[in-house]
């Protein structure tokens, strides 16, 4: 085991590990909480009270509304998506194994190339954040709705239809060891086991952005209320990417029909936010990192189908390419292990 402080480094060089160490550590924290209990019954898995529908314009297509049709499942052991417009295909499994692409989001595809979900992480952080089981989602096309609140109207829509516990003990899982990767522009991932005797999932997530976003830090346990404030933020991207999807790039058809508006993407200048940030804390808009703890983060720790994940986290500039890899490094190198909790 090392004796480093992010442990044994499966990618990347010590020395510009500790380099980004020691700038993450650099960074104040704008944010701090401790306590309260990680979502989900501790001693029992979960399903829905009830089928719910949530319905919005598409992400891809804005044209078109799409509906998420979220059905209790008891038997489904994890979460599933069911393509209803694919009669002949199999349900997608939200697991570390379907992943297909992180080049822009989380792609899921399982059989055919037809057979995908696009930017499933608004959707499967609420695996993790609601301590939500056993569940599928239907959809009649690949392409998920998008919201002006983040995800908070699914877990509304959630709440509404209630989370009842089932007559199965759930799996708890942790690291055996400390374990990091380093990721480009000096980004990491750091992975440590818990020590504690009830499960808990603590995260310590940074980002730095040259904009006007800047460096924004979070270091909260998840729970249910945590993690219900950070399901409303939005994604965010940069005023040149936002003017390139109106202008060059109607060309193309991946970006011609996209459904992104000034109310449900948080844009972000050089020197100032384009539109109106949100999550004030302390005069600073803190959307940002809100996000990317709540629905990047959360939605890759979803991918683990071993079990509920405990332990804690830092997360220091990431995305989803490089949460994505650190899921899998831990199914390669076989890192997850059962933690028991009497």
């Amino acid at each position: 085991m090392s004796e480093q402080p992010w442990g044994w480094l499966l990618r990347g060089a010590e020395d510009a590990m500790a380099r980004s160490w020691e700038d993450f550590l650099s960074q104040p924290v704008d944010v701090e909480t401790d306590g309260g209990e990680m979502p989900g019954r501790w001693d029992a898995l979960t399903t829905l009270g009830r089928e719910v529908r949530v319905t919005g314009p598409g992400t891809f297509f804005r044209r078109a509304q799409r509906t998420l049709i979220f059905t209790p499942d008891p038997q489904a052991e994890g979460w599933w998506f069911d393509r209803t417009d694919l009669t002949d295909h199999l349900p997608i499994k939200v697991s570390i194994h379907t992943v297909w692409t992180t080049e822009r989001n989380i792609v899921l595809c399982s059989g055919s190339p037809r057979n995908y979900m696009r930017m499933v992480e608004h959707i499967i952080a609420l695996k993790t954040g609601l301590g939500l089981d056993c569940v599928t989602v239907r959809m009649d096309s690949g392409d998920p709705p998008l919201f002006d609140r983040g995800s908070l109207d699914l877990i509304e829509a959630i709440e509404q239809a209630g989370v009842v516990p089932l007559n199965t003990p759930p799996t708890y899982v942790t690291v055996k060891e400390p374990v990091s990767l380093l990721g480009p522009n000096g980004s990491f991932l750091a992975i440590r086991p818990c020590r504690e005797d009830r499960p808990r999932l603590r995260v310590d997530c940074a980002v730095d952005f040259p904009n006007a976003i800047g460096r924004q830090r979070l270091r909260v346990a998840l729970t249910p209320e945590i993690f219900r404030h950070a399901a409303q933020a939005r994604t965010n991207c940069t005023r040149g990417q936002m003017l390139f999807c109106k202008t060059i790039g109607q060309i193309f058809a991946d970006t011609r029909n996209l459904g992104y508006t000034r109310d449900n993407i948080l844009i972000a200048g050089p020197r100032a936010y384009v539109n109106e940030p949100r999550m004030i804390t302390n005069g600073k808009s803190l959307e940002a990192v809100w996000h990317r703890f709540g629905l990047d983060l959360l939605a890759a720790i979803a991918l683990i189908d071993a079990g509920r994940f405990c332990g804690e986290i830092i997360s220091w500039k990431s995305g989803h390419t490089l949460d994505v890899q650190m899921v899998r490094a831990l199914y390669r190198h076989r890192l997850l292990e059962r933690i028991v909790f009497s």
